[in-house]
């Protein structure tokens, strides 16, 4: 059994800090799983993306259209990494909070700062487990951390594409007949991957306000996640 001191400070006996140990051993195990499942769906998106490279630009006649395509998927890689994300945070996070309350106070001064009332909050994660994140605060974490660079490769090789391919552009008007795509006029095309990259990039701004603001209000509270 466990006692309490005169300051109010809990005590744990040697079974419970072993205990402990493993916990930490299960969630850092945890995190570096979820972590490489992250990884596969951005080689997904890597992937897809170069086949698309490959076939649009195999030659000259080669057709834009994959380029625009692969944004479909790109996106629905996107959807499917965010889900990920949140459980992955799930399991980062608890790793991260006994790192800072258990395993640096032991190596610091040799002791745990139970006082501070952190296994209280660890406590209630494990009893009412949920997400630490929204799904669009994970979305927007991994277009920034990742998808950015992947939306704006598949941007800039369209393009180039529109540019070089069959022969250089000589006009505004061979530009937008070149983006044409069936009876969808080449303008609406590229007004709608304007739209297309905006929006995502407005929306990866959004989340890097948001994620600042939720630091904020965490360093004032004891808040997991």
């Amino acid at each position: 059994m466990s006692d309490q001191d005169r300051t109010g400070k809990r005590e744990l006996t040697s079974a419970e800090l072993g205990f402990l140990a493993h916990v930490y051993r299960g969630e850092l195990y945890r995190s570096t799983l979820w972590r490489t499942r992250l990884d596969t769906t951005t080689n997904w998106s890597v992937v897809t993306l170069g086949i698309a490279l490959s076939i649009s630009f195999s030659s000259p006649q080669a057709s834009p259209i994959p380029l625009l395509l692969v944004g479909i998927l790109i996106v629905l890689f996107l959807m499917l990494e965010a889900r990920r994300y949140r459980y992955f945070n799930v399991w980062r996070a608890r790793a991260r909070w006994m790192e800072r309350h258990m395993v640096a106070p032991m190596l610091s001064d040799g002791d745990l700062h139970l006082e501070h009332g952190w296994q209280q909050v660890l406590a209630e994660d494990y009893r009412h487990p949920s997400y630490h994140v929204s799904y669009w605060v994970a979305v927007g974490r991994r277009i920034r951390r990742n998808y950015f660079w992947i939306l704006v490769i598949q941007t800039i090789a369209y393009l180039g594409k529109l540019l070089v391919h069959p022969t250089p552009l000589r006009s505004l008007g061979q530009l937008l007949d070149r983006a044409a795509v069936g009876p969808i006029p080449g303008l609406l095309v590229l007004g709608f991957g304007a739209f297309y990259c905006a929006g995502w990039g407005l929306f990866a701004l959004w989340s890097r306000r948001n994620d600042r603001h939720r630091a904020r209000q965490r360093s004032d509270s004891t808040g997991m996640g």
